[in-house]
């Protein structure tokens, strides 16, 4: 199994239940393809560099998480249509 991050960029302009419900959906996500989740990273409300759907802000999370490589399709294929969800990106972690 291979290291993961998963960066997530949620709207901004739903409230904080609405939030934690996507983030726990994509932690969902990772654990039904067989993967196993660890540290979510929270930063923030922040400004974005460019505007995505006529919004200037977003709430980014850091999901970190170990999974087959096959599994990585099929996570991006659902995070692909999820409500909410501005932007994401999954990479491959380095070893140290």
């Amino acid at each position: 199994m291979g290291k993961y991050e998963l960066a997530v960029v949620v709207n901004a302009q739903i409230d904080d239940e609405a939030r934690t419900a996507v983030v726990d959906r994509c932690k969902e996500l990772i654990t039904r393809f067989g993967g196993t989740v660890g540290e979510v990273d929270d930063w923030g409300k922040k400004k974005l560099a460019y505007e995505i759907q006529k919004m200037n802000e977003g709430y980014y999370y850091f999901i970190k998480f170990e999974a087959e490589g096959s599994a990585i399709a099929e996570i991006e294929s659902f995070m692909r249509i999820m409500d909410n969800v501005l932007r994401y990106l999954c990479v491959k972690q380095e070893a140290a």
